[in-house]
């Protein structure tokens, strides 16, 4: 498994927006190896900032080319993206 952080450009909730029903289909798409997946908020609980993406997925190469179609990523959203090795151990 690997937990996957995405941080937003600053000032780009515009191309969140814009692309939000293409990355949602696109999430759709990958539900066999998509565990959970939703937006990151400020602290103002609205404002949508970044995504936090779960998958167990074969190995990172796999991954990284799941997120590198995801149309988001296609759009120039994030400012960064950080992947981590998980292990589930709770529920």
């Amino acid at each position: 498994m690997f937990v996957v952080r995405c941080q937003d450009k600053p000032d780009h909730q515009h191309v969140r927006l814009d692309n939000r029903s293409d990355h949602l289909a696109f999430l759709n798409a990958h539900l066999e190896t998509l565990v959970l997946a939703g937006p990151l908020l400020s602290d103002d609980r609205q404002t949508m900032i970044g995504s936090l993406l779960v998958f167990n997925i074969a190995d990172r190469a796999a991954l990284d080319a799941v997120l590198a179609a995801d149309p988001y990523a296609k759009a120039g959203l994030f400012e960064s993206v950080t992947v981590t090795p998980f292990k589930k151990v709770l529920p």
